[in-house]
């Protein structure tokens, strides 16, 4: 008996040869910012060396900007929300309410979400922060910033909003925003971060997203108390009464001397 014949196969077309000019068009994109440098795969060691020194200059930056900062609490949330809104007055009342618990209030200091957090803070005379990026295109700093700080990378940013915060407030967002909540509460569920309250606020936007976390531990995806990590209300009053509870009287913070700046250093205190 003879076996059948095999199929033809159609043969894989001829791939399209990458033009010395398109070639030259990719090197620019990548080298366009230190964060596309650093994603672009394999590199020299030249380039590798001057990439491990800009990480550790924009974390050494912000480790000495924000060894005066004292307990902070991280607001996240779009940069596109327009001041006025239901969801910035919600921020700004929050920042306010962070500010009056004794929290320094961050952001990634650009605009909406990020500005309604320190501007909340910035009018009743609480301490503002806003830790930037640097953007093919330019954001700007709010005005409610009264330190700044602009990094290079988005993992060394993300590394700043949380190794200072004691609590995150996280408002509606678009991807940035998720990723930074699931990062915090990757962070928390393995460990490497301490159980800090992370308050979801903005009920009308984010309930399909509970939903999801919740079905995840119905399926034995995450573990069946991981939904407890996020508070989720609409209530600045109640949002503050769980920082109180969970971050003020459990890790046991008080108001203490803040460090006094080293002028020779270059130091500057977070006083106005």
């Amino acid at each position: 008996m003879t076996s059948p014949e095999c199929p033809q196969l159609p043969q894989p077309e001829e791939e399209p040869q990458i033009t010395e000019e398109e070639a030259r068009k990719l090197e620019l994109f990548e080298l366009e910012t230190d964060d596309r440098t650093l994603l672009s795969g394999p590199t020299s060691r030249l380039r590798n060396l001057m990439t491990l020194l800009r990480v550790s200059k924009d974390l050494l930056t912000a480790f000495r900007a924000l060894h005066f900062a004292g307990p902070c609490v991280t607001i996240f949330g779009s940069a596109r929300t327009a001041p006025g809104t239901r969801y910035y007055e919600m921020a700004r009342q929050m920042g306010a309410a962070c500010a009056k618990l004794g929290f320094t209030v961050m952001t990634g200091g650009g605009p909406g979400i990020m500005q309604a957090g320190n501007q909340g803070a910035y009018e009743i005379g609480g301490r503002s922060i806003g830790i930037n990026i640097e953007l093919p295109f330019e954001q700007e700093l709010n005005p409610y910033v009264q330190r700044a700080i602009t990094m290079r990378y988005f993992f060394t940013r993300k590394v700043v909003l949380v190794k200072y915060s004691y609590a995150f407030i996280v408002m509606p967002g678009g991807a940035g925003t998720l990723d930074e909540m699931f990062e915090t509460m990757t962070l928390i569920q393995t460990g490497k971060l301490k159980g800090f309250p992370i308050i979801l606020m903005g009920r009308d936007y984010w309930q399909p997203l509970m939903d999801f976390v919740h079905r995840m531990a119905e399926e034995g995806m995450i573990s069946p108390d991981d939904p407890d990590l996020i508070f989720f209300t609409d209530d600045v009053e109640d949002a503050a009464a769980h920082l109180q509870r969970h971050a003020v009287r459990q890790f046991g913070l008080r108001r203490k001397r803040t460090p006094q700046p080293i002028k020779v250093l270059g130091e500057k205190s977070l006083t106005r």
